[in-house]
């Protein structure tokens, strides 16, 4: 009697299929990773004389402006041609000085022209003496007139020494709104404005904070930016940003709101980012230097993640080493 072998139907789909091969998982791959979406930040300091290392950020500096200028040509040599701009001038009672803004924005457009895109963060933080994004009327409340319409007044001298974009992101109500008007009003509505449209009230802004000087001297930021438990006002604060003018949405934290960047893609089909913020790309970094990671494929994870949920580019820390590390672990 001959033995009986059962045997069973394996199902239609196979889905080992598809991944058997790196060719084929090449071909299929609804993300393709680049250098040219991702967003360098860099950091001008009018206090220093030489580059300062942030601590927690690898090759992130605060520079003066001539070291910064050999910052940015080694980065575009590595294929970076996006940078988000923070300033940081000397605090002084002169609130509102943008001198040295301008002058750094003007001697990076004079040395690289249109060979790079320069966004300008547009905030009060680096400039009060209080570290807040906003300026107080004396019962400790916003004034928000008057936070506005300053603002709106650093916005245009931005377009008005070469900025290429404005980014508002101090998340005060109908910024966007006053900048469009005042860019518009001077004959720059042509400038596109950025907005930091959701931006959580996070704990992972940390090593920013010392990047830019801007840690606030007494209370936090509550206030004026979003609970990250409030899933309706992380929505809502980029569909109004949306009704301004925002040319352009950027989520922050990035990693921490996949969900809301993937809602906000579904109903408004808007152009949107994400910032990996500080906190969550020296989380990485601490990793793998404990060696539990390995940096760069996390990094990469990341990008994938936050580009598989909708953002159409990514502020990173990392841009400088893209080229890098997509050439490498691809």
């Amino acid at each position: 009697m001959s033995a009986h072998i059962e045997t069973k139907i394996l199902p239609i789909e196979r889905r080992l299929r598809l991944r058997a091969h790196p060719s084929m998982r090449d071909l299929l791959a609804q993300v393709q990773l680049s250098e040219k979406k991702l967003i360098q930040p860099i950091f001008a300091n009018e206090s220093i004389q030489t580059s300062s290392p942030v601590p927690f950020l690898g090759e992130t500096a605060k520079q003066p402006i001539e070291e910064l200028l050999v910052q940015i040509d080694k980065d575009m040599e590595r294929g970076v041609h996006q940078f988000l701009l923070f300033n940081t001038p000397k605090k002084s009672t002169q609130l509102f000085d943008s001198s040295f803004a301008q002058k750094t924005i003007q001697k990076i457009k004079g040395r690289f022209g249109r060979d790079l895109t320069l966004w300008v963060d547009t905030c009060l933080c680096s400039l009060t003496q209080d570290g807040h994004c906003c300026l107080y009327q004396q019962d400790s409340q916003i004034d928000l007139t008057l936070t506005l319409s300053t603002l709106s007044l650093l916005a245009l001298e931005y377009a008005k020494a070469g900025a290429d974009g404005i980014s508002p992101s101090d998340m005060m109500d109908g910024r966007v709104a006053a900048i469009r008007k005042k860019l518009s009003e001077h004959g720059y509505d042509h400038i596109p404005v950025m907005s930091y449209s959701t931006k959580s009230a996070s704990s992972f802004y940390g090593p920013f904070r010392v990047a830019a000087e801007s840690a606030p001297t007494h209370g936090d930021r509550k206030a004026y930016q979003i609970d990250p438990r409030n899933k309706t006002d992380l929505i809502a604060s980029s569909l109004r940003c949306i009704q301004e003018g925002a040319d352009i949405l950027l989520i922050k934290p990035g990693l921490l709101n996949i969900d809301i960047v993937s809602e906000l893609k579904r109903i408004t089909q808007h152009h949107l980012g994400c910032y990996q913020v500080s906190g969550e790309y020296a989380s990485l970094l601490a990793l793998s230097e404990q060696g539990l990671t390995e940096f760069g494929k996390a990094m990469l994870e990341t990008w994938i993640s936050m580009h598989r949920s909708g953002a159409d580019f990514i502020v990173t820390y990392g841009a400088r080493h893209a080229r890098e590390w997509i050439g490498k672990y691809e």
